[in-house]
This record gives structure tokens, C-alpha cells and sequence, in this order.
């Protein structure tokens, strides 16, 4: 035992009060009783130079402790500066009644290790408290946000949770691009992706708010964005997740994003969901870049894709090349590259000649007159009405 440690341990223990950022309440005695006893075991468990067996019993009773503060809300920064006060008082204390260098040396050593024993295991147990409320308030979201998504239970499990749940959401649903290092053979695909999703959601709650719940696989899912105030119809238009946050989202997780987002009233979130992911398999099948979109933006195509007779009549007009495959792909390609021939050509791989040929054939066949503004428009969306008629088909004969 050095010979500064009884004195160090004794004017903790007998001299040491709480500094003025402590908390101002009744619990303020009880936290400074708290402090004296904490550095007390410390410094009892510093003062020997080789650990003993009772020393993991004070950090266990010292890590408890500290773990009842957190749970209490006291702020970490109070206690580490209610200690490095009592500490600097104690060694002030001590210091002036020594009267050589070497003990006095001997005195701040011993004032250092106390302060590295308490800062270091009460920060851990900070630590721990915190990631155990993490962990539970993770999993009570991930349970109101199924809740909402199903449309069941909500009213209950808000209430047990404590999540306040908004009158309307922002519904996103949003698509997350593989990241390079999912396809590196050098590096694991599972830890890259999962890596790149807990990016994604630290940055979740800084970007759209605290309120804002998710769930959120490493290719996808949902965000449910909340929406206040008393007129919800007011604010249907006014949504919290813009181009530019998602641009924002889009950096932190280091890949880019494909979102649709819809606005409605909290009861109708099942509905909502089921369409903004409607919007977002529509907005991939166009082969849209990543972004955000509504509906306005794709609102012809979406119109497109409810079956009735509008569809089916622009499907049908292309109903003669279904026996032409190669037809079918030249006015794909054809009108993909702004009916340039050149281009056509390139892709297809066959003579400008023959592009020209397809093309004749194409208007004879089904009408449309390519060179003309509204003929690549009716090609365009009889396209689309196809191939919408043509996924139908083939999941109902699955």
C-alpha cells in the first residue's frame, strides 16, 4: 500500500460533498452519499498494488451503483465531474499537509489511478445501461411499427410501449442498393450489408426525427415518418422525408436509395404501405434512377398499371408482335434509345439497314407511327401496358 492511500481514502470518505452541477433535488444528499461511497471503493481497490479477490466485489458493487444513476436519468457528465471535484479537493487537502515532493508525487499517482478506476467503470456502465435501453426501445418500435403496418393492436401497444403514435404518417418505401463490398470476394457480403444498414438506421433519427420508425432489412422496407397538428390535411402535402434528406440517408449508408413516399392518416397505414411499395416495384421496373418519387410522378404509369379497359386497349395494339419476338425487341430498344438507328443498331447488333426494315414492319403490324410525337408516346405507354398485361398473365397461370 503506497503511503499516500490511507490519508487519500480517508478524506474521501470523510470530507467529500457534492460540486454545484449536481442534481438540485431531494435525491441530492443521497447523490453525494452516493459519489463518497463510489470513490471510497476505489480508492480502496487502488490502494493495494496487487488486486485482491474483494476488488471485483467493490467494482460489482460500484458498476450497481453507477447503473442506478443512469437508470434514474442523472446525466454522465454530472458524475464524472462530481468525481474530478471531490477527487481535486481530497489531493488539495492532502497536499498541503505534506511536506516532501516525493510523497506528494506518490499523492497524485494514487489521485490519478482512482480517477482512471471510477471514470473508466462508471462509463462502462453507462455504457451498458444505454445500449440496454437502445435494445428495448429498438425492439418496442419494431413492434408498434408492425402493429401499424398490419393495422392491428396499435392503440394497445403504443400505450405499453410509450411511443407516442402521430395522427398521419410520411409512409416511405424505400430500396437499398447493394453496397461494392457485397459483391467483393476479399470481403464477408453478410457483414458488409449489415454494416451498411446500421448505417443507414443511426442516421435515421438525426436526418427525420426520433419519432421516425422503420423496418428495415439490408435490401429494403419501410419508414414511417410521423406528421403533427391538428389539420392532417393541411400538412398532407408538406412530407419530411425530401430529395434532399434522402440524398443525406443516401451518404451515411454509402449507397444509393430508391424511395416513394405516400401521406395519410394513421388508420390507413396498411393501405399506404401496400401502395408506396407498389409505387416503388413500379418506379424500378421503369428503370428510374434513385430518388425520391410520389405518385405524381409516375402517375400515368401508375394509372397504367390498374387493370381496365384503357390497359388492355393499349396492351392489345401491340397484340400482333407477341409472334415477332425479335420485332417486340427492336421497338423496345428502338424507343429506349430515342429512335435513333444508329443506336438501335448497336445494341442489337445488326445493320442500320435492318433496324430501318423492323421498324416498317412494327407500324405496319400495329398501327402506331413511330416518327410522330404522339406515336412514341402510344408506343411508350403500349409498352408498358404489355408488359404490365404480360406479369399479370404469368401470376395467375403461377
Amino acid at each position: 500500500m503506497t503511503p499516500s492511500a490511507p490519508s487519500l481514502a480517508a478524506t474521501l470518505t470523510r470530507s467529500v460533498g457534492t460540486d454545484a452541477s449536481a442534481p438540485h433535488s431531494d435525491a441530492t444528499a443521497e447523490f453525494g452519499a452516493g459519489v463518497r461511497e463510489c470513490l471510497a471503493l476505489a480508492a480502496d481497490m487502488v490502494a493495494e498494488p496487487d488486486p485482491e479477490p474483494a476488488d471485483a466485489a467493490r467494482l460489482a458493487e460500484l458498476v450497481g451503483r453507477v447503473g442506478a444513476w443512469a437508470r434514474e436519468g442523472i446525466d454522465l457528465d454530472t458524475v464524472l465531474r462530481a468525481y474530478h471535484e471531490a477527487v481535486r479537493r481530497a489531493f488539495s487537502d492532502i497536499a498541503g499537509g505534506r511536506g516532501d515532493g516525493e510523497t506528494l508525487f506518490a499523492d497524485a499517482e494514487q489521485a490519478l489511478r482512482l480517477l482512471e478506476t471510477v471514470t473508466v467503470a462508471t462509463s462502462a456502465a453507462y455504457l451498458d445501461e444505454h445500449r440496454s435501453a437502445a435494445r428495448h426501445h429498438q425492439t418496442a418500435a419494431q413492434t408498434l411499427v408492425t402493429a401499424l403496418l398490419s393495422g392491428h393492436g396499435r392503440a394497445a401497444l403504443a400505450r405499453r410501449t410509450g411511443i407516442v403514435v402521430a395522427p398521419a404518417y410520411q409512409v416511405v418505401a424505400l430500396s437499398i442498393a447493394p453496397h461494392p463490398g457485397e459483391s467483393d470476394p476479399r470481403r464477408n457480403a453478410e457483414t458488409v450489408a449489415r454494416r451498411k444498414l446500421r448505417r443507414l438506421q443511426s442516421a435515421l433519427a438525426p436526418v427525420l426525427g426520433s419519432r421516425a420508425l422503420s423496418l428495415l432489412s439490408v435490401d429494403g422496407g419501410t419508414v414511417l415518418v410521423p406528421v403533427d397538428g391538428p389539420d392532417v390535411t393541411a400538412r398532407i402535402d408538406a412530407p419530411v422525408l425530401t430529395a434532399d434528406t434522402l440524398d443525406v440517408l443516401s451518404a451515411a449508408a454509402s449507397v444509393p436509395l430508391t424511395a416513394t413516399a405516400v401521406t395519410g392518416p394513421t388508420a390507413r397505414i396498411p393501405e399506404l404501405a401496400a401502395q408506396a411499395h407498389e409505387l416503388l416495384e413500379l418506379v424500378r421496373a421503369l428503370g428510374r434512377p434513385p430518388g425520391l418519387y410520389e405518385i405524381a410522378d409516375v402517375a400515368v404509369e401508375y394509372q397504367l398499371t390498374r387493370p381496365g379497359p384503357a390497359r388492355a386497349h393499349l396492351a392489345a395494339v401491340l397484340g400482333p408482335l407477341r409472334q415477332h419476338p425479335d420485332l417486340l425487341e427492336t421497338l423496345r430498344t428502338y424507343v429506349d434509345s430515342g429512335l435513333d438507328r444508329k443506336s438501335t443498331a448497336v445494341r442489337l447488333a445488326i445493320h442500320p439497314n435492318s433496324v430501318a426494315h423492323r421498324v416498317r414492319r412494327i407500324e405496319r403490324l400495329t398501327g402506331i407511327e413511330l416518327a410522330r410525337p404522339d406515336g412514341l408516346a402510344r408506343a411508350s405507354l403500349a409498352l408498358l401496358a404489355f408488359d404490365l398485361g404480360t406479369d399479370s398473365s404469368t401470376e395467375e397461370c403461377g
